[in-house]
């Protein structure tokens, strides 16, 4: 898995070392190029209101002065629907993971990851919108799983069209949109037209989101 073009990332963490190593290793990745830093999530917004060009993935720590990782989560998505968030955290709490799927997080990647994990995450990200290992994936699903028994699902079929829950199954097995348009014989844009509408019917953030949803009104089964 390859993209052409080098995308800009931020990094935010209060720890000066890890942050300056991280940056060591986005840096030798070829597909990244300008490597922003700051040291909470305040730095964080000041840095996203002057960057050039603006980064399209933070790595954001959750445990940070003066501003966490929450909080900041929130902020950027208010202000910067599209900017995509890789949460690193030692954390693996299976509600709080869920959490911040809610919340509109992209991926989540723990610290002691290896450097080839960060690089097939950022890279999956950009083309599918979404990363999550599968370890992280079982530990959220089991918690998703839990909370649906507890739930009573808002999915009314008839408020979605028949190609619209064809591409949310596809979506939730992780196709790209390209791959999508291929298989529907659609083009790029009807495919991004539909996910546009499924995170409006939704109330999904991002494809992440719809996953959520899918599982949760039993669209589809794991």
């Amino acid at each position: 898995m390859t993209t052409k073009r080098k995308i800009a990332v931020a990094i935010a963490d209060d720890h000066t070392m890890f942050r300056k190593g991280l940056r060591a290793l986005l840096e030798d990745f070829s597909f990244v190029g300008q490597v922003y830093e700051a040291g909470n999530g305040q730095e964080l917004l000041d840095l996203l209101e002057k960057a050039n060009p603006i980064p399209e993935v933070i790595l954001l720590d959750m445990q940070m002065p003066v501003m966490d990782g929450l909080e900041a989560t929130e902020r950027v998505k208010a202000q910067y629907p599209d900017l995509k968030i890789l949460i690193l955290s030692m954390q693996d709490d299976e509600n709080f993971i869920l959490h911040m799927i809610e919340k509109g997080i992209n991926g989540y990647l723990l610290k002691n990851a290896e450097p080839d994990e960060l690089e097939k995450a950022l890279l999956t990200i950009q083309t599918k919108d979404f990363y999550f290992n599968e370890n992280l994936s079982q530990i959220t699903l089991r918690a998703l799983m839990g909370k649906t028994k507890k739930l009573t699902p808002a999915f009314n079929k008839g408020d979605f069209s028949d190609r619209e829950l064809s591409i949310l199954g596809l979506i939730c097995r992780e196709y790209t949109t390209a791959e999508i348009a291929d298989m529907l014989n659609i083009s790029h844009r009807t495919v991004e037209g539909h996910r546009n509408t499924l995170l409006e019917k939704t109330g999904s953030r991002n494809v992440a989101g719809l996953v959520v949803f899918a599982i949760k009104n039993g669209i589809i089964q794991i």
